[in-house]
């Protein structure tokens, strides 16, 4: 009986801040290097890198557990964090690819971007500025 009540407590509380989250969500941009020539991109295709379907970028990513990083994974995937995970873990694990980079804050991710052509991130659009360029606004 304890478990049970555990458990719908649980619940409720993943219910509840699952609701609270997209109030107080921020807007995600998807930026790159200046020097990288792509000017924009879908949900889909940031999709691709951030998920190891696509190597022409090199995907940064936010710290694992981080609400942004979160927020993002479900507007551009419709995935959680433990589907992530499992998708990355089975992609190491049979050798066909490495999983992004990862980052403490968007103030890092944007200077990783802005110094690899090749790299792709996602930020707060607070913290953009002429270091990087945004090709993706995330509704």
């Amino acid at each position: 009986m304890k478990n049970l009540m555990s458990t719908l407590l649980l619940a409720a509380f993943a219910a509840l801040t699952a609701t609270a989250i997209p109030a107080t969500a921020a807007e995600i941009v998807v930026i790159v290097s200046q020097k990288n020539p792509a000017t924009r991109m879908f949900s889909e295709q940031a999709s691709q890198f951030f998920l190891g379907k696509s190597n022409l970028f090199t995907p940064v990513d936010q710290a694992d557990g981080s609400a942004i990083r979160n927020e993002f994974y479900h507007k551009v995937a419709d995935k959680d964090a433990a589907q992530v995970k499992a998708l990355w873990s089975k992609l190491v694990f049979t050798g066909k690819a490495t999983p992004p980079k990862e980052y403490a804050s968007s103030a890092e991710v944007k200077k990783a971007v802005a110094a690899d052509p090749k790299a792709i991130g996602y930020i707060d659009k607070s913290a953009v500025d002429d270091t990087v360029k945004v090709i993706l606004t995330l509704p």
